[in-house]
């Protein structure tokens, strides 16, 4: 479980094709004493497991193995060398929740379609997926390439959200264009809400 608040912003360091997995090299800020083979590091949205440390300089590296599901749902197919993606480690008994419930479970692909910059903070339009829009609400949550962030507006099936200049600084939303493919997993609670709703008609 992840709460949405990004903790690092890793690069990708290499990407080997191995069969129907991807091997996929990340470089970060975490202590390399602090990561365990076999821990659950969510990589702009998917939950993917590490299956490799190292360090290389002052940086620590982990390696993930990335599925054909994966591949196929997310953006992971995408990724190349030089690429930022935001990282979150797993919840720990005790943790602050201080984002919203987080799987790690990307659900698809949404698009952003306009970003609007003002008084140092950035408005996105985007647009997701048909099958889930439905479970996207005005002041509800949103994870976007693994950030947790608030529903501001919706029509039809896009919405609207607005990321201040913390954010903008300390995740990878400072460079994202009109035309770029995030990584979206609706809210669990409003996941479970529809799916109650469907049972009782």
């Amino acid at each position: 479980m992840f709460t949405g608040l990004v903790t690092d912003v890793g690069e990708i360091l290499s990407v080997e094709t191995r069969g129907e997995l991807r091997r996929i090299a990340i470089a970060c800020a975490y202590p390399l004493e602090s990561i365990a083979l076999g821990a659950s590091i969510a990589c702009s949205g998917p939950c993917l497991t590490a299956v490799g440390l190292r360090r290389q300089g002052a940086r620590t590296v982990f390696e993930v193995d990335a599925a054909a599901e994966t591949l196929a749902r997310t953006t992971a197919g995408e990724w190349a060398v030089g690429r930022r993606i935001n990282l979150e480690r797993s919840l720990k008994i005790g943790d602050e929740l201080g984002g919203h419930i987080v799987t790690g479970h990307v659900d698809g692909v949404a698009t952003i379609v306009s970003r609007d910059d003002f008084d140092g903070m950035s408005r996105f339009w985007i647009e997701a997926p048909h099958d889930y829009a439905r479970f996207i609400a005005e002041k509800g949550s949103v994870a976007l390439d693994g950030t947790s962030l608030t529903v501001n507006a919706v029509e039809g099936d896009r919405f609207s959200v607005l990321i201040i200049p913390h954010t903008l600084a300390v995740t990878t939303w400072g460079g994202y264009r009109a035309g770029d493919r995030l990584n979206l997993e609706v809210d669990l609670m409003a996941r479970y809400a529809a799916r109650l709703a469907e049972a009782g008609k």
